[in-house]
């Protein structure tokens, strides 16, 4: 048996002697070292033997096993080397050459201007009113009643308000204004909030209207709030979003949930106060309307307005997106159009 084990190892060397490859190693291993292999063969009949025979035999075995183990172990390293160093000169990559470009998707211009008007009146201590205080879709009470909207109201009508088949006197909200009456019920000032989201109106499209537009509604209540205070709030807006200190102007308006109202102006982005076709040759563009909260609205939320005054205003979100970017027509906004939204 000793003779048997010494000539297999002799037949292995030699055939490990003749491999030219890594698979030749894995042939060699498996026909002697493997489960069926001829080492593992003799090894079964070791218990014919007699014990000082096992002793002896059992040892070579191990021995001889060993040895091979190691050599298969280091022909394998170097013909793995080898077709390792074959592969890389054969299938070698330019580093140089430009990476294969995969397109990531942006913020659109809305969102990121959403994000940015809420964090500029956060910065000046508003709150954004939680989703469930703001709904789309809103009653007529919330939508006009609260906002001392009168019955007779042209905005009531089905031309210019969107109006549901869930409910009578259901709507889709024409208007952030809503959110107001949701953020003062139940509530004690000091209120101070925005109300940012999308609002409906029943409007022919064209490159100035969309019948699907984002507004974002502020509100501040508390004792000896001032109309000084809403201009020093929107001056400070302004000024902070377009980056500069921009001239504004504040001129008479009228809406029913405030008195005395306001539209606020702000001198020309494109001609500079110059006048141009963008703001019809008046040097001033609108940006948004705002003032002092009407006493009436206040009553029907349980603030006395004796005691307690405040300011609203509202802006539109594609409106001062398109001032700030120079953008001529709204519908871009809503178009998908790749070229536009990558610009941004």
């Amino acid at each position: 048996m000793k003779e048997q084990l010494e000539n297999i190892y002799k037949n292995a060397t030699e055939d490990l002697t003749k491999a030219s490859s890594i698979s030749d190693i894995d042939e060699i291993r498996a026909k002697y070292l493997s489960r069926k292999g001829e080492f593992n063969e003799i090894k079964k009949n070791l218990k014919n033997l007699s014990d000082e025979d096992k002793r002896v035999i059992g040892s070579l075995a191990n021995e001889i096993t060993q040895k091979l183990e190691n050599a298969l172990k280091e022909k394998h390293t170097e013909f793995y080397r080898k077709e390792l160093n074959q592969k890389l000169l054969t299938e070698r990559i330019d580093i140089t050459l430009p990476g294969k470009f995969t397109p990531a998707g942006k913020v659109h211009p809305l969102t990121s201007t959403t994000n940015e008007i809420t964090a500029i009146f956060q910065s000046l201590g508003f709150s954004v009113v939680p989703e469930e205080k703001s709904p789309e879709v809103e009653t007529e009470y919330y939508n006009f009643d609260a906002l001392n909207v009168p019955k007779d109201h042209p905005a009531r009508d089905v031309q210019d308000t969107f109006y549901t088949e869930i409910a009578k006197n259901v709507v889709l909200r024409s208007q952030t204004s809503g959110a107001q009456i949701h953020a003062m019920e139940g509530k004690n000032p000091p209120i101070r909030v925005i109300s940012p989201g999308r609002v409906y109106r029943n409007e022919n499209i064209n490159a100035r209207k969309n019948n699907l537009f984002h507004q974002i509604e502020g509100l501040y209540v508390d004792k000896d709030i001032t109309f000084g205070d809403l201009k020093g709030v929107l001056n400070e807006f302004i000024r902070i979003y377009f980056g500069s200190s921009r001239p504004t102007r504040f001129r008479s308006s009228f809406f029913p949930f405030t008195e005395p109202s306001a539209e606020v102006d702000v001198q020309c982005i494109m001609c500079e106060g110059k006048g141009c076709r963008t703001c019809s040759g008046t040097g001033w563009l609108e940006v948004l309307g705002c003032g002092m909260v009407d006493p009436n609205v206040l009553e029907v939320v349980g603030i006395d307005p004796d005691v307690y005054t405040g300011f609203a205003f509202g802006m539109g979100v594609e409106r001062l997106a398109m001032l700030k970017y120079a953008i001529d027509d709204i519908r871009l906004f809503f178009n998908n159009d790749e070229r536009f939204l990558k610009q941004f």
